[in-house]
């Protein structure tokens, strides 16, 4: 027996959605508009669904899924690439939007996007067999941007991510590492951009964009030099 899984999810009204998607790179291959709207979209072996709702609220959407794939790296350029086709650049806040692709303390890489019906789909690759969270780091910079990420992102709490970031970034008995402080800056900004305080964005993007990083430092920040561009853009 084969089986598949196909995701259903809401929106309020189709067009914009199918429009996020085929800058994605997948094709519409159906599409009802009465009785009831509903569309599908596919991108080699991922296939979503989805049905319009004419009170729905995208902005106090809950609903989520998870596509594995082999190659998150590519994955995420192609993705990247398509929205800067069609945005003139990448969408880091709001709806739709995209998120950082980093290396999860679960044994995967993945990348958060958000689709206009405020759908989030979790786009990941397994690094390992463990899906428990590993411990958290005892290093000070590290378990901040442990904590810091995973308040962002498993329980959308930009705020309280912000907080573990400033703390550590105060701190004066302990310095980060080159690659470390990019990381934090890069996630402040980020963080700044979710809570709408453009200051706070403009003053961490500035910091991490002056940061003189050797080529090795660079290839260990490549995550967040890429993200960092995105929030610049």
């Amino acid at each position: 027996m084969s089986e598949k899984t196909i995701p259903i999810l809401p929106c309020r009204t189709l067009p914009p959605v199918l429009d996020f998607y085929t800058a994605l790179g997948f094709e519409v291959t159906y599409v009802q508009r009465s009785p009831n709207p509903y569309a599908v979209v596919e991108r080699g072996g991922t296939e979503l669904q989805f049905f319009a709702m004419k009170h729905y609220e995208p902005t106090g959407s809950i609903s989520t899924c998870y596509v594995m794939t082999d190659d998150v790296d590519g994955l995420y350029e192609a993705f990247r690439a398509g929205l800067k086709a069609t945005y003139g650049r990448i969408p880091t806040r709001g709806l739709p939007r995209v998120g950082p692709l980093k290396d999860m303390s679960y044994g995967v890489r993945q990348f958060l996007m958000t689709d206009p019906g405020g759908n989030c789909v979790r786009v990941g690759q397994r690094t390992g067999e463990d899906r428990h969270h590993g411990p958290a780091p005892e290093e000070t910079f590290a378990r901040a941007l442990h904590h810091a990420s995973l308040l962002a992102d498993s329980k959308g709490d930009a705020a309280g991510a912000a907080k573990v970031v400033d703390r550590v970034l105060r701190l004066t008995d302990e310095t980060p590492t080159p690659v470390q402080l990019l990381q934090l800056l890069v996630l402040r900004a980020d963080l700044a951009g979710r809570l709408g305080d453009e200051e706070a964005a403009a003053t961490a993007l500035a910091r991490a964009t002056a940061l003189d990083l050797t080529e090795a430092e660079r290839d260990q920040g490549r995550d967040a030099l890429t993200r960092l561009e995105d929030l610049r853009a």
